[in-house]
This record gives C-alpha cells, sequence and structure tokens, in this order.
C-alpha cells in the first residue's frame, strides 16, 4: 500500500514536469516565431493579403543629331483577370472577346482559370483599354502601359534596333544602351482578404517608375532619309542584293548614316519583308529569315574590300619609304607571281606609269609590286600598326573580325593579292574607318553613334567619349594620300563622283564574290570631302548588280548623287571656279 502511494507521488509529478516542459517549450517556440521570426511573418502575412501589379517604366526617347525624336514610347494597355473578384463571368469573357477580338476559348480558359491574375492582352490601344474599363466589371483590370514606338518606320532599323514584349532592347542601339534607357518598373500593391479579394475602402500602395535616359545620337534624320533613297533607288535600278551606305565625320568618328537596304519596319519586326510567304516555314526557319532580316552588314559582315584597299597598302608603302609619287612602273595587262598571272583590269595594260598613275588607274600590277617592297613582315607589321587586325569598338553589338592570313601562311602569291585587296575580309566598317585615319592627319577614331545621355527632365547623365587620337600615320603621308586621291576623282577611275566646285577624294572598287567565276560582284566607291581637310566620308557598296558592275561606273555616280545633296547641309562650300582667260 505504501509502495502504491509512493508510485502515485512520482507519477503525478513526472506529469507535473510534463506539463511545465510542454508549456516552456511552448512559450519558447512561441517567443521564436514572435520575436526572432517576426519579419519573416509578417512578410508572409503581406504576401497573402497583398496583391502586385507592376508598372513599366517609361523607356528613354532616343534623339537624332538635330534634336528629333526617333525612338519613343506609345501608350498601350494590359489587360487582366483576377479570378476570385470576377463575379459575372458570361459577362466579362463576351465583353473581353468582343473588344479584344479574341477567340472564346482562349478568353474562357484565362477567365476560369485559378490564379491571383491572369493576364488577357498586352499592348492594347489605348481607346479600347478606355472602353474595356467603362464597362466596370468585377475582376478585370486596365493597367496603362508601354509600347515602343518609331515614327519613321524603316529609318535605320537596323542601326536602331527595337525592343521585345518587355519592353528591353533586341538589337541595335537599344540594346547596347540598354542600362541607360530602359529606367526602373514601379508597382501597385492592393490589399486583399484571406479569399484574395480585394477590400473594399483600401488605399493602395503605389510604388511610381522612373523613367529611363534619354539618348542624343550623331545620326542626321535628314541624311539618313536621303542616303536610304539613294540606296533604294540603285537597288531596284540594278536589281541588287542589298546596297549599304555609310557616312562619318573622319575627323572624330561620329556616324552620320548608316543605310542597309533593304531594312525593316521596326513597329513590325516579326513581320517578315524578305520572303513572298511563310508558309510550310519552320519556327527556325523563320528565326533564321529573321535574323538575315535584322543584319546589320556595314557591321557585321565581312567581304574582300578589292581595290579601296590599295589606299591601305599606298599608304604603308609611302610611310615605310619602299615607294615614291614619282617612281615608274610597267604594266602590260598582267603581272606574274610564281606560277601564277595576275591580270589588270585593263587586259591591255597600262604601259609605264608612276605610282600616282597606277593609283588612278586602279593598276593592280603596279599594287602587286608596292606590296613586293614592302614584303609580308612589313605588311603585317602595318596592318597591327593600321589596327585592321582590331575591331573598331563602335556602339552597336555584333561586330565582326578581319579574316586575315597568319603571317606563316602568307606567301608571295597571297602577299601579291592582298595588295589589292583579295583573299581576306574585313567589315565595310573597318576599312572606313582605318581610311579616316589615313586621310584626317593619321590619327585613329572610334566610329559611334551615342553622343550624351540625359535623364528625362534635360539634365545631363553622361557625356559619352570615345578613344581616338593614337597616331598611325604621319601628317606628311596623310597629306600625300590625300592629293593622290584627289587625283582619282578629278583625273582617274573615280570621276564619276567628280563635283565641281568641289574637292573630293576617293577610290573605286569592284570584288567578285567567293567562289570565284560565279559571276557575282561587289561593287564600291569611298569618298571624302574637302579632299584636303576631310569633314565627310562615306562608302557605298552595292551586292550582286545585274549588269554593269563595276564600282567606278554605278557606284561612284550614286556617291555623287549624295554628296551633292548633303554638302550643302553640312556646310562644306563650293569653291569658284576659275575659267583661265583664251586671251592671256
Amino acid at each position: 500500500m505504501r509502495w502504491s502511494k509512493t508510485y502515485h507521488r512520482t507519477g503525478v509529478v513526472i506529469f507535473v514536469c510534463c506539463i511545465i516542459i510542454a508549456i516552456a517549450s511552448l512559450m519558447a517556440r512561441l517567443g521564436y516565431l514572435m520575436i526572432v521570426q517576426s519579419d519573416y511573418y509578417n512578410e508572409l502575412s503581406e504576401e497573402l493579403h497583398t496583391r502586385e501589379r507592376k508598372i513599366k517604366a517609361a523607356r528613354g526617347t532616343i534623339y537624332d543629331a538635330n534634336g528629333t525624336v526617333i525612338a519613343t514610347n506609345k501608350t498601350v494597355c494590359t489587360i487582366s483577370v483576377i479570378y476570385n473578384q470576377v463575379k459575372e463571368p458570361e459577362k466579362v469573357i463576351q465583353m473581353l472577346c468582343e473588344e479584344l477580338e479574341l477567340e472564346e476559348e482562349t478568353v474562357r480558359k484565362k477567365v476560369e482559370k485559378y490564379t491571383a491574375r491572369e493576364i488577357i492582352k498586352t499592348n492594347v490601344d489605348k481607346s479600347i483599354g478606355d472602353k474595356i474599363r467603362e464597362y466596370n466589371l468585377d475582376g478585370v483590370k486596365v493597367d496603362e502601359d508601354y509600347k515602343r514606338y518609331y515614327p519613321y518606320n524603316t529609318l535605320a532599323s537596323k542601326v536602331l534596333g527595337f525592343t521585345g514584349s518587355d519592353n528591353q532592347g533586341i538589337i541595335g542601339l537599344e540594346v547596347y544602351y540598354e542600362e541607360y534607357l530602359k529606367g526602373i518598373d514601379g508597382r501597385i500593391l492592393t490589399l486583399t482578404d484571406a479569399a484574395g479579394i480585394e477590400v473594399d475602402d483600401a488605399a493602395e500602395d503605389r510604388i511610381e517608375p522612373i523613367a529611363g535616359n534619354d539618348l542624343y545620337l550623331s545620326l542626321d534624320v535628314n541624311i539618313q532619309k536621303y542616303a536610304e533613297q539613294v540606296a533604294k533607288q540603285v537597288m531596284e535600278e540594278k536589281n541588287a542584293k542589298q546596297v549599304s551606305i555609310l557616312l562619318m565625320n573622319p575627323q572624330n568618328g561620329e556616324i552620320l548614316a548608316m543605310v542597309n537596304v533593304p531594312e525593316f519596319n521596326l513597329n513590325e519586326p516579326f513581320v517578315l519583308t524578305n520572303v513572298e510567304t511563310t508558309e510550310g516555314l519552320s519556327n527556325e526557319e523563320k528565326q533564321n529569315l529573321l535574323n538575315q532580316m535584322w543584319r546589320n552588314s556595314i557591321t557585321n559582315d565581312t567581304y574582300e574590300p578589292g581595290s579601296i584597299f590599295k589606299v591601305i597598302t599606298g599608304a604603308a608603302a609611302l610611310e615605310e619609304g619602299v615607294v615614291s609619287v614619282n617612281d615608274t612602273f610597267s604594266c602590260p595587262g598582267y603581272y606574274v607571281v610564281e606560277d601564277r598571272k595576275i591580270r589588270c583590269a585593263k587586259v591591255t595594260g597600262h604601259g609605264s606609269e608612276t605610282f600616282v598613275q597606277g593609283t588612278m588607274n586602279s593598276c593592280n600590277p603596279v599594287f602587286i609590286q608596292v606590296g613586293q617592297r614592302l614584303g609580308v613582315d612589313n605588311f603585317y607589321r602595318y596592318f597591327k600598326q593600321f589596327q585592321l587586325l582590331n575591331k573598331t569598338g563602335i556602339d552597336l553589338p555584333g561586330e565582326a573580325g578581319t579574316i586575315m592570313h597568319k603571317p606563316e601562311n602568307m606567301g608571295e602569291v597571297e602577299l601579291a593579292t592582298v595588295s589589292f585587296g583579295q583573299s581576306f575580309q574585313v567589315t565595310p566598317l573597318r576599312l572606313l574607318t582605318t581610311v579616316s585615319a589615313i586621310i584626317n592627319g593619321g590619327t585613329m577614331v572610334t566610329p559611334h553613334f551615342g553622343v550624351e545621355v540625359r535623364s528625362a527632365d534635360g539634365e545631363t547623365v553622361k557625356k559619352l567619349d570615345y578613344e581616338q587620337g593614337e597616331r598611325i600615320l604621319s601628317e606628311e603621308t596623310s597629306k600625300t594620300m590625300q592629293e593622290i586621291l584627289e587625283k582619282v576623282v578629278s583625273e582617274g577611275g573615280g570621276q564619276k563622283a567628280y563635283i565641281e566646285g568641289y574637292s573630293i577624294g576617293g577610290k573605286t572598287a569592284t570584288s567578285e564574290k567567293l567562289p570565284r567565276g560565279n559571276g557575282k560582284y561587289i561593287s564600291a566607291f569611298m569618298g571624302f570631302a574637302p579632299a584636303d581637310d576631310p569633314q565627310v566620308i562615306g562608302i557605298m557598296t552595292i551586292d550582286e548588280p545585274e549588269g554593269m558592275y563595276y564600282g567606278g561606273m554605278i557606284a561612284a555616280p550614286v556617291m555623287k548623287d549624295l554628296f551633292e545633296n548633303i554638302f550643302p547641309y553640312l556646310g562644306i562650300e563650293k569653291q569658284e571656279v576659275v575659267e583661265e582667260d583664251a586671251n592671256s
């Protein structure tokens, strides 16, 4: 009996101790949850009782050199539904189908889907959004949004680029300057009950978006428009595959125009313009065609530059002192290198000619001999010195690099062909940038569009600076090249680019596309003015023209037309032509 009482007391004590331990544990747990993890559970509670909707920030505007808007924003709406708030689903479905012109099955699926928020359609015209808002149907949300808008549709499409549905840049300047243009999105936070229904009379917590910065460019809409016009005209006349024009200030690298026709509509960037029909095409095939349509051939594609490269060969030889302007050469219409007979464009030959005359005549045999005087090692050294093996650093994505022989693989034949612009490849941009340095006094520039970034209220955020000023050539050699190239236009193969009263330098080119013998050519002309103090330089390429394909015959006159119209605009004055008195 005594043992039984002792056992009973012990059990009670244990039971009480368990109760005390349990209470202590519970209090410790409550203390932990209420003190240590209070922030976490407050956050969780807020998430359960708030609904967030994003407010897109306005993307920064892009302006041309004159302050003309070339990329801006258009107000659109995002239409969405909140399942728990929809009281008349059939009416909502019918209204959305009618106003948004959507199939009933598509809308019904979204309206009846049990989610916090279901987006029905984005980029809806504001007038339609306003109309939907007027129905005042529970559960239907209309949020104002922004869609990128390009006032000039196709203008400089492969330069400007465009944005996707999330308003982020995809190609061109839009993606390159994304960090400045994008802005910071805002939010709308709405209080809801446990069932996810918005609490009546509860104030919305609104975090305003911050607009992106504005971008100011060197590109000039007026020059770009006219350059596109002449490019389209020659493409139609010659039934060419494409035509490109690049115009730049050779003194500082500011790009005035960059044309790649055919261009595409920036407001409908996913509509293929380079195919008759998309029926039967796979998604991969369509994407490949889109990539081709968006491609900027001036920066992304390399080609054999042909005779324009003789400018570089000549400059290197003059700088190295292996040739002078009065050196004479003989051209019988060809030149034999090892076992190969390399022909001149003039099959009967030019006979005896000076270095200057050889440049004016674009004579291959002369430049083969000039290349031989330089030799492989010196030639390759100047390739590096003239930065031809480097990318230019332009403010556009996807710039292609030069494709060149390794020095150990350059034999006599390769040296000969490189000297007049064959058997290697560069971009038109790289070629023109190096030529700019050769004719601007000898200093390299960085080609670019971006000039300045400003905030939405006009305050300067950043002046865009570019590396320039590295000397690659003496002023003396640069001056000599200016004079020689002026003669090419006034007296030589570039005469169809000559404009009376203006001093223009230039060089023609006709390069055969690979594989050789396929009858496909790229015709080109490079020109600059004034010849003795260049303020503008340009290059035009015509890809696969039909019929006459010589650059001096079809590209030079187009550049003349372009120059005639932009010289007065750029303030390049015409000089009076003094006629000699016949009686003197």
